[in-house]
């Protein structure tokens, strides 16, 4: 019995946890879209991103995670459509989320944009009995609590930005603010302000800070990034972002860093490490992410030329 009492201690203790969770990505500076239904990319016809993350390698049921989105813009319109599908796994416990959303954005001030987002969610969780081990196969109490669930959800968010500022506040998951009973995923918030500096020299730098809320919990990330530029022999600037290197600092007590390059042209791979210092470094030997982005441009129009 003694297993018994400690899979039922775990799941107790799990059912509160998981109400207190965030899905996330570490390298959501390359992609803000996970975060804020706000971000438009008015720079692309679409853009695609997958991404997959395996948190806490060497600790048993820790989270792997799947994303994929996409998003395109109309221009007649001053607005984009886009996207997220998401998987997470965390033991014997599958949560999967799939949104839209939509953004618009207003010019102001010449160089500056204001973009507003609506996301809407359909979150299902579900259990795989296979993976409890307890003593008695008899106890039909325990595997009746493991029934799925499934539920609505909705996200809004704002960004401010030009060409080298993004400042963005979203909030994830509204509904659980309005007594659900039992919300799928907890109410998550971000602020966060980003900076890229405009430069033509081959190395560049980006500096950015987030601020998240979750439950009872409170977290600040800082980041820092320098970009690498390939020039010709003309010195003419081809690749802006042939090669980035980043390093962060989540509290509490996680750190990381983000290397990507482009492997194609709007192709870019990136890589992103993060360690934890505190008790659960006994486990684990840190946290892996993989990010792919194919970035679709616009055609370029030349009323000046014959055809």
């Amino acid at each position: 019995m003694k297993k018994l009492y400690i899979y039922i201690a775990i799941f107790i203790l799990g059912q509160q946890l998981f109400a207190q969770s965030n899905v996330r990505v570490s390298n959501f500076w390359k992609n803000p879209q996970f975060l804020n239904p706000a971000t438009v990319y008015d720079k692309y016809v679409a853009v695609f991103s997958m991404s997959a993350r395996k948190q806490w390698l060497g600790f048993p049921g820790a989270p792997i995670t799947f994303f994929a989105s996409g998003t395109t813009y109309i221009d007649n319109l001053h607005a984009q459509l886009g996207f997220i599908v998401m998987q997470d796994k965390i033991g014997y416990t599958s949560t999967s989320n799939i949104s839209i959303s939509y953004a618009y954005a207003m010019s102001f001030e010449e160089s500056w944009q204001l973009h507003l987002g609506l996301r809407g969610n359909y979150q299902i969780v579900g259990y795989d009995p296979s993976k409890i081990n307890v003593e008695t196969e008899d106890d039909i109490e325990i595997y009746q609590k493991l029934m799925s669930d499934d539920a609505f959800n909705a996200g809004v968010g704002a960004e401010l930005t030009n060409i080298s500022m993004r400042i963005g506040v979203a909030s994830q998951n509204i509904f659980a603010l309005f007594g659900a009973n039992r919300p799928l995923q907890v109410n998550t918030n971000f602020l966060y302000g980003r900076y890229r500096q405009l430069s033509r020299n081959l190395i560049s730098f980006g500096f950015g800070v987030c601020g998240i809320q979750y439950a009872k919990i409170y977290q600040m990330e800082f980041n820092s990034t320098a970009y690498f530029k390939f020039k010709n022999n003309n010195g003419l600037t081809e690749k802006p972002d042939l090669f980035d290197v980043g390093l962060f600092y989540r509290t509490r007590s996680e750190i990381g860093f983000v290397l990507g390059y482009e492997i194609a042209n709007n192709l870019h791979l990136s890589y992103s490490y993060d360690y934890h210092l505190g008790d659960i470094r006994r486990s684990s030997i840190g946290t892996n992410e993989i990010m792919i982005t194919y970035n679709l441009n616009k055609k370029s129009v030349c009323r000046n030329c014959w055809y």
